[in-house]
């Protein structure tokens, strides 16, 4: 049984990437991490050349990708909290899978998948996003998980004295950035936990799904 992760951040070894490798690595099994960053994806664009193949025609990496998605027995898809909901790489990451759902196409549907969400304040929103595209590919959401990561302001160069963003909202005025008050993952052991526990589900439903097949 093989299980896909997928960090759709734009953003490159942060902490939605960070926190589906945590998920992966209880999974007892073969396991392939993969982030988007980087990568050239666009949305959906309801051309309705996929209807009766279930094969995106649109030219770009989702192709290079087609392959691994429709070979896995499970995903872990992590996305980051953009203005309260995932952001656009993996909402198009996302929309593609529109090529998975004609005539009765079973390449995703029937799978098992996990949410993984980061953000600012909360993951909590990409979480959302994410179990409703599981649900509109009937792939079962087996659990989810979600984390604060590093807002922008934090690295941007102007966060310390910049009124609209991330620092002045959560910690107020005047707030120098200093290590202690930087998000990371390695602060959050109770997330950790919380990612290895869903893991260790996945590997056991794929075990069983396995054993009865």
């Amino acid at each position: 049984m093989k299980v896909l992760g997928i960090s759709g951040s734009p953003r490159r070894d942060q902490t939605t990437s960070k926190l589906v490798k945590e998920v992966l690595s209880t999974i007892d099994g073969e396991t392939e991490f993969i982030s988007l960053a980087g990568k050239r994806i666009g949305p959906c664009i309801g051309c309705l050349s996929c209807v009766e193949d279930n094969i995106c025609k649109v030219d770009d990496d989702m192709k290079e990708l087609r392959q691994k998605i429709a070979e896995a027995d499970a995903y872990v898809i992590g996305a980051a909290n953009y203005f309260s909901m995932l952001n656009g790489l993996s909402h198009c990451f996302l929309e593609r899978f529109y090529q998975f759902r004609h005539i009765e196409g079973k390449t995703v549907a029937g799978k098992l998948g996990v949410a993984v969400g980061a953000g600012g304040s909360s993951g909590d929103p990409a979480v959302n996003n994410i179990k409703t595209f599981f649900q509109y590919n009937q792939i079962e959401c087996v659990g989810e998980v979600a984390a604060q990561g590093v807002a922008c302001c934090f690295v941007c160069g102007y966060g310390e004295t910049c009124k609209v963003g991330a620092i002045h909202r959560f910690f107020g005025p005047g707030t120098k950035i200093t290590d202690e008050i930087i998000p990371d993952l390695s602060k959050q052991p109770d997330k950790i936990a919380e990612a290895h526990a869903i893991g260790r589900k996945l590997s056991d439903r794929l075990k069983a799904f396995a054993a009865a097949t």
